[in-house]
């Protein structure tokens, strides 16, 4: 009898948990169905991982493919929806708003920051005070002037002398042209720049680069669905989590050496103007704190390398690939500047198809697929679209850079893009590599400074050759900033 009791309490749990799925699974349909009738079309999502499973099976495609559902599309990030725009003119409508200032609180970015920072940091007064010191002070140390020009110039000669010791060989530029670039962001926050093999320099570039990639892979989007359960499972987020550990160490002892070295009347960088004002700031909510500073330290220096590197070594892969491109560009270069003298920000306008590639870059290799996301704090319209208060909005720079309407040719690589009848650079209001409105990229003046300097100085000192039976991949990586595939190149002296 006992048995027969046992038996029909397991039946009866049982049934009651098949029920209970049910349950759950209806409710959840109808919760999807409740936001699908407020939000743009888009592919159907599943119960509980939404539009994960296409997602990670092939990124690309996937985002690609959301342009099909008109200028404003839907996906789902697990439960929660995800607005994407699709077009330059939504984009812009909805961006210039202070209503989407803001970054969405994820469990992922609030563990790897803490809430401070300048770029993932959701909209407030800490963030804008923050933002706005950190422009304010880069500004008076050159960003955009002279100064910081001779910097990139001094930098691009190590760089040269660097490539120059490859004698003609075959090497992967990824080390040295990151080397360059770090070095650039270093000179402004930390007063100095690092020599090529310095050991630190490396790692901080490393600890850096696994926490920036993180937020963007499997990892991090598992993190943010199941927050609890993973930070208890190992995986490639606890490396990245012990990564920003790391840094802490490197990061204090330059805190230290310049608490010991600074001159309040004469700061030299951006560390000790932090310093300073966390010594005489009263607003304890704007947070100026030696922890922050950390943060923002971090930002700055990966914001400042990858994407401006990546952007750099598509360059250089560009180049091979088009080799009649590299020769209209050098013997622009020739005619303009010449091979000895150095290249100066004033020679933009003698350089038009110059400059045109360097725009086709950008465009071409589109670095940043998404820009990062924003969030509506209230609810709004866009397109005349409801976006409702707390959904997550992210505009696609790969279908903007790649819309037939603006280019002609948008899934080739085409310097004409960028010029005129007569062959003059043609300036586009669709071109928004940095973003746009209040979170646009604080370092873009810099970004497009770097990129102009250090290509022409390559350009006027070597030719970029393939290895003999290599075939070039123009596949990206797919993380925060995407970058090229490794591959070796040879860098030959004119």
């Amino acid at each position: 009898m006992w048995t027969t009791l046992m038996k029909l309490d397991l039946a009866s749990v049982g049934l009651a948990l098949f029920l209970g799925l049910i349950f759950l699974v209806l409710f959840e349909i109808i919760r999807i169905n409740s936001y699908r009738s407020q939000t743009p079309p888009g592919p159907r999502p599943l119960p509980f991982v939404g539009s994960l499973p296409q997602f990670l099976k092939n990124p690309m495609e996937f985002v690609r493919s959301m342009s099909q559902y008109g200028e404003m599309s839907t996906m789902y990030l697990g439960r929660k929806p995800v607005i994407i725009l699709n077009t330059i003119q939504v984009t812009k409508e909805a961006l210039v708003q202070e209503t989407f200032s803001g970054r969405p609180v994820l469990p992922l970015i609030e563990w790897i920051t803490n809430g401070l920072g300048i770029i993932m940091v959701t909209f407030g007064h800490s963030w804008r005070q923050q933002r706005r010191f950190a422009l304010h002070t880069l500004r008076n140390f050159g960003l955009g002037k002279k100064s910081v020009e001779d910097r990139v110039l001094e930098e691009s000669r190590y760089l040269i002398s660097e490539m120059l010791k490859e004698e003609g060989l075959p090497f992967d530029p990824q080390r040295l042209v990151t080397n360059a670039v770090a070095n650039i962001i270093s000179g402004l926050v930390f007063g100095h720049r690092f020599e090529y093999d310095d050991h630190q320099f490396h790692l901080m570039q490393k600890y850096v680069d696994d926490f920036l990639q993180l937020p963007i892979s499997h990892w991090g989007r598992l993190y943010n669905e199941f927050p609890t359960l993973m930070s208890l499972l190992p995986g490639k987020h606890q490396t990245a989590f012990a990564s920003m550990s790391k840094l802490q160490p490197f990061m204090q002892e330059e805190f230290r050496k310049h608490k010991e070295e600074k001159d309040p009347s004469n700061p030299r960088d951006y560390i000790d103007c932090y310093l300073d004002e966390i010594e005489k700031c009263k607003d304890s909510e704007a947070e100026f704190t030696e922890e922050n500073l950390m943060h923002c330290v971090v930002d700055l220096f990966g914001a400042g390398t990858e994407t401006t590197s990546n952007t750099l070594r598509w360059a250089l892969l560009f180049m091979i690939k088009y080799p009649d491109v590299q020769d209209k560009v050098q013997s622009e270069i020739d005619q303009v500047i010449g091979q000895t003298r150095q290249p100066l920000m004033d020679d933009r306008t003698n350089l038009p198809y110059t400059y045109a590639v360097i725009h086709e870059i950008q465009r071409f290799a589109n670095i940043v697929t998404f820009t990062p996301p924003r969030v509506a704090n209230k609810d709004t319209t866009v397109g005349g679209q409801l976006i409702p208060k707390g959904v997550i909005v992210m505009p696609l720079l790969k279908t903007i850079l790649q819309d037939k309407n603006e280019y002609s040719t948008p899934y080739e690589f085409n310097p004409a893009h960028f010029l005129d009848e007569n062959g003059m650079f043609l300036k586009k209001d669709s071109f928004i590599p940095f973003s746009i409105g209040k979170r646009m990229c604080p370092g873009e003046q810099l970004a497009r400074m770097e990129l102009f300097l250090f290509f022409i100085s390559l350009m006027q000192r070597f030719t970029f050759l393939n290895l003999e039976g290599q075939r070039l991949s123009l596949k990206g990586s797919v993380s925060v900033s995407s970058g090229p595939e490794p591959f070796q190149i040879r860098a030959v002296p004119r």
